[in-house]
């Protein structure tokens, strides 16, 4: 893979400038991402498996397609190009559900959360996805609850109220 350029962002969600994609993760540096949640018409949610060769948590499951946001392009832009990349998700209007801060020793980043409805085939990236099954909400959440460590945790950071928030009241 060339080495993106990927646009750098400050703590108020600015554009500070850009930096190959192997300097910022090298040197941990703030950037946007795109983070995009695929339900299916019935509400399950897709869940994929990382390749191993993934660059930050690889081998993880996840339940949010995305990627960084290249220089030059707007967080919708980026949320488009990377559902299609990773997942053959197209052609379907993503729901924009704000924006989130997200740190930890691996990565820095203002996540650009969507969603959006797919009814049709998902075709995994080779290079990014190993594998994945649509689950019901309610067994994404044990699965947040019971076995964290087996997922990744910006994913589960930035989206766990929200996913929380769509189960049905008991």
């Amino acid at each position: 893979m060339a080495d993106e350029e990927v646009a750098l962002y400050d703590g108020a969600g600015r554009v500070t400038g850009s930096a190959p994609r192997s300097r910022m993760r090298a040197r941990n540096l703030r950037h946007a991402a795109s983070s995009v949640v695929v339900r299916d018409p019935l509400g399950r949610v897709y869940l994929h498996r990382r390749t191993v060769t993934k660059d930050v948590y690889p081998g993880l499951l996840d339940f949010a397609a995305g990627g960084v946001v290249l220089a030059g392009e707007e967080p919708s832009t980026g949320a488009v190009r990377e559902v299609e990349e990773e997942l053959g998700v197209a052609g379907v209007p993503l729901v924009d559900l704000g924006s989130v801060d997200y740190a930890d020793a691996e990565t820095r980043y203002r996540a650009f959360r969507y969603v959006t409805t797919w009814h049709g085939p998902i075709r995994w990236q080779a290079e990014e996805v190993s594998w994945g099954e649509w689950v019901s909400l309610a067994e994404l959440v044990r699965r947040i609850d019971d076995a964290p460590d087996s997922l990744v945790p910006d994913s589960v950071a930035v989206w766990s109220s929200i996913l929380r928030g769509w189960l049905p009241s008991r």
